[in-house]
């Protein structure tokens, strides 16, 4: 498998599903028959086979995120790998038919369109589709990006989503901005 080195690197350990949901499944063995992609849509759409990736992947979920952040990303993850701590990349960019798909699979896991909220948002509101979304893992790395992800930028945003970071200008000099509950609370995901 052509990811067998990016999931190489989580396998044994958990990772978070890339529909940002609750559950945190346990990734696959090696060599254990994994799908590529969920129903309908493919890696051209954002999906992360296997479960996770690096931040030098060439993946669209990778590629395609904003220049800012991908640039911030890879030089908070080169550090991070100087202090033994890898990161993976478990969800970034998506395309508005893969977060579409999300959100339908989030309102039959939690049961209604407003719970499902406080998951995943609409593609028109989505800062995955934006490019403006990375979701990481495992928890060394976002451990690492809770005591040094502001000094390139990287904040987590929702309090209930710890694997969600995204680029926050001035965070460098004044720290990351208050979190979010959820993205409920998120005045961008308003109408």
């Amino acid at each position: 498998m052509a990811l067998a080195a990016g999931v190489g690197a989580v396998v044994g350990s958990q990772a978070v599903d890339a529909s940002s949901a609750t559950v945190v499944r346990p990734l696959p063995e090696l060599g254990a028959a994994v799908p590529l992609v969920p129903d309908g849509v493919t890696v051209d759409d954002g999906v992360v086979p296997g479960g996770g990736t690096t931040v030098g992947s060439g993946l669209p979920a990778v590629t395609e995120l904003d220049p800012a952040l991908l640039t911030a990303l890879r030089r908070a993850a080169g550090a991070a790998a100087d202090d033994g701590v890898a990161f993976t990349v478990t969800s970034g960019w998506r395309s508005a038919e893969y977060q579409e798909q999300l959100l339908r699979e989030a309102v039959a896991e939690h049961g209604s369109a407003e719970e499902a909220a406080r998951w995943v948002a609409t593609s028109d509101t989505s800062a995955h589709v934006s490019g403006d979304a990375v979701d990481l893992g495992p928890a060394s790395a976002r451990s690492w990006l809770a005591e040094h992800g502001a000094a390139y930028g990287l904040c987590q945003i929702y309090r209930n989503e710890p694997w969600h970071y995204e680029l926050r200008a001035g965070a460098a000099d004044r720290g990351c901005p208050g979190m979010y509950a959820d993205p409920t609370h998120d005045p961008r995901m308003q109408p």
